[in-house]
């Protein structure tokens, strides 16, 4: 049944009539997932949605995208903050004395430091202090009615049904953010049985309440979007004077040691091995040619798959370090503005239209629209800074 005019009563129960009606449609492919009736009609019985949820999209209601994320709207320094960087690193040196056996496991059985699975749980729910706010079930039953990413959410509500079937976890305790993602490392259903590990051996993967599980499941899951064992996530260096910041992206990887000749140096007078100078690296200016610069590994872009921003696997990585070095990052975060959205997404728009930009609009203002910004800036001979500036989206918009 289509939703319409959702803010009027009638409409609203047509509409919720329609989502039950969507609900039941689904148990031909829950029970093909391995549902059984009972776990079907216990939990969807009563399930109404929530129209209040963020990225759905609703007739007779304005869009709503997704919430701007920190990751995505903050200026570094405000994401990372050295407040919480310091309080987290001090809290993971004390887990990781706390589960060393298990941490001791995960490293010999899947190659990924101890550091990097506790700085993600750091960094995800607070190590656990942080309780998701949504009920799982309803969020992505709302999400494959008339979330943006329908088909996604239908299998991963079937899915969740699933995990509740199998017994993995109560419905009360799979608590949920607004995208669905549950559990002390935040995985999305299909994640979970992708991913998951029983490594307490209790007979069930358990990523809600046992430690081990969940830190085990994020190693995993790394691992098999890629991880390299024994390779550093990336390496802070000093960028030359003359740094081209256009080849700070993915596209462009070099050996590490070819980089050095070029001028980079890694800071703290910090000597790579001839291993490490082999490792193939992309450069990363978070902030153009201001603060920090990067040399990233393939395992910074495996940690990007957790969660697609370069501030969010800066802050995994940067953490991950802290628990075994008290230096902060070398080089200090620079820029104190950031542009709205609405702003980076005219910036896109107009540096798709010229031709230099051809990934998403979104708004974010990440590696590709960094690079195609220091592209239009060389072609009209501004300073090639590669950072979003409200003096360059006017030169864009006045060059139509």
């Amino acid at each position: 049944m289509l939703l319409t005019i959702l803010l009027q009563p009638s409409a609203a129960r047509a509409a919720d009539a329609g989502f039950t009606q969507f609900i039941a449609s689904l148990w031909p492919e829950a029970q093909a997932a391995g549902v059984s009736r009972a776990t079907f009609d216990a939990e969807t019985r009563g399930l109404e949605p929530d129209y209040k949820l963020p990225d759905l999209i609703l007739p007779g209601r304005p869009a709503s995208g997704a919430p701007s994320q920190a990751e995505f709207v903050q200026v570094p320094a405000d994401y990372i903050k050295e407040a919480s960087i310091a309080r987290l690193a001090e809290e993971g040196q004390r887990l990781m004395q706390k589960y060393r056996g298990a941490l001791q496991t995960i490293e010999a059985r899947f190659g990924v430091p101890s550091s990097i699975v506790l700085a993600i749980w750091g960094r995800e729910t607070d190590y656990g202090r942080y309780t998701l706010p949504y009920d799982a079930v309803r969020v992505l039953a709302t999400q494959a009615y008339v979330g943006r990413r329908k088909d996604q959410y239908r299998n991963e509500f079937i899915l969740a049904l699933k995990i509740l079937g199998d017994g993995n976890v109560a419905r009360k305790d799979m608590r949920a953010s607004w995208a669905g993602a549950t559990g002390l490392t935040q995985f999305l259903p299909s994640e979970f049985y992708k991913h998951g590990v029983d490594l307490d051996g209790d007979g069930r993967i358990d990523i809600w309440h046992s430690v081990p599980d969940a830190l085990a499941s994020a190693a995993r899951q790394l691992v098999n979007k890629g991880w390299q064992s024994g390779v550093r996530w990336a390496y802070e260096a000093k960028a030359p004077a003359d740094v081209d910041c256009t080849a700070g992206v993915p596209e462009v990887t070099k050996p590490i040691g070819e980089w050095l000749r070029e001028g980079f140096v890694p800071v703290r007078g910090q000597k790579l091995s001839a291993t490490e100078q082999e490792q193939p690296a992309s450069l990363l200016q978070p902030e153009g040619i201001y603060g920090p610069a990067f040399l990233t590994t393939k395992n910074y872009f495996v940690i990007k798959e957790y969660n697609f921003s370069d501030l969010y696997v800066l802050y995994v990585g940067h953490l991950a370090d802290r628990m075994l070095s008290p230096q902060p990052f070398a080089t200090p975060w620079s820029a104190s503005m950031q542009l709205r959205t609405a702003d980076v997404e005219a910036m896109q728009r107009e540096l798709t239209r010229i031709g230099l930009y051809k990934d998403k609009i979104d708004g974010k203002a990440g590696m590709l629209t960094r690079a195609a910004l220091g592209a239009y800036q060389k072609s009209a001979r501004l300073k090639v800074d590669c950072w979003p500036s409200e003096a360059v989206l006017r030169s864009i918009s006045a060059a139509r």
